[in-house]
């Protein structure tokens, strides 16, 4: 049976005993598929051991948790393991402080596309970024593709993953960084956008951009210049060229250090 999309080919655990187990270790888990018609008191455990950890816990149809299965075996339940653990909002900003620097911080808004995801951790990580934020749901995950699509940067950027991005940038805001939305009708040309101060760069999904709540926190919204028939670029290439253009105001602060 072909696996379902939800599925990474790694990073997927199976079974009540092998889940519970990991969930009392600590490992970190982004979300738990349990099937639905089961609702015996050992999954209601698990469910609620996930989200005591953190975990989106999913109730769903066991087809769906057959299709997601690698082993045949799974018991009513699946989990899918990050593939790094997460940091917090304020490792992030504790990670720019020790390096005597402005914070330049990278929100992912809905970028749902495990690649994109780890092309954008990619490059915030060449590019300087202090870490990276994204949201518990309607987000893709520090899954096993985001890490092989990331070539190594997990193991240098801090990640947080919180559960209300609004609230996030207003702790951001509290520690006076400058929010920037991205969008092609943003009222600010990137190039003449200052982003030497301490900023976070929101990257929008490819099909609706960013959520409206998310672009009524933003403080700045801008544009990155188009000249040819199409308008809108891959996510991870409007953040590398946001990140670059961030880097290269930043080159003389940074070499004169």
């Amino acid at each position: 049976m072909k696996k379902h999309l939800d599925a990474p080919e790694e990073g997927v655990l199976e079974g009540r005993n092998a889940v519970t187990e990991a969930l009392k270790a600590g490992r970190t888990i982004d979300k738990v598929f349990l099937a639905s018609g089961d609702t015996d008191s050992t999954l209601r455990h698990i469910a609620s051991m996930a989200k005591d950890a953190g975990a989106v816990v999913t109730w769903c149809d066991r087809r769906k948790l057959d299709a997601m299965s690698q082993t045949g075996a799974h018991q009513g339940v699946v989990a899918m393991v990050s593939a790094a653990a997460y940091s917090t909002v304020e490792d992030i900003l504790k990670r720019a402080e020790d390096r005597g620097e402005a914070p330049m911080i990278v929100i992912c808004d809905e970028i749902t596309d495990p690649h994109n995801l780890g092309a954008i951790m990619r490059t915030a990580e060449c590019a300087g970024a202090h870490g990276v934020i994204i949201p518990k749901r309607r987000n893709a995950g520090l899954t096993a593709v985001v890490a092989k699509a990331a070539a190594g940067a997990l193991e240098y950027l801090p990640v947080a993953k919180v559960n209300n991005l609004a609230a996030a940038i207003e702790t951001l805001k509290k520690h006076g960084v400058w929010i920037y939305g991205t969008a092609a009708e943003g009222s600010g040309p990137l190039y003449q956008t200052d982003l030497t101060g301490p900023c976070a760069i929101v990257i929008g999904s490819e099909g609706s951009g960013i959520g409206r709540l998310v672009a009524e926190s933003c403080d700045f919204m801008i544009s990155i210049p188009m000249c040819g028939k199409i308008n809108s670029l891959n996510a991870s290439n409007a953040a590398a060229i946001l990140l670059y253009e961030a880097l290269r105001q930043r080159l003389d602060t940074i070499k004169q250090k």
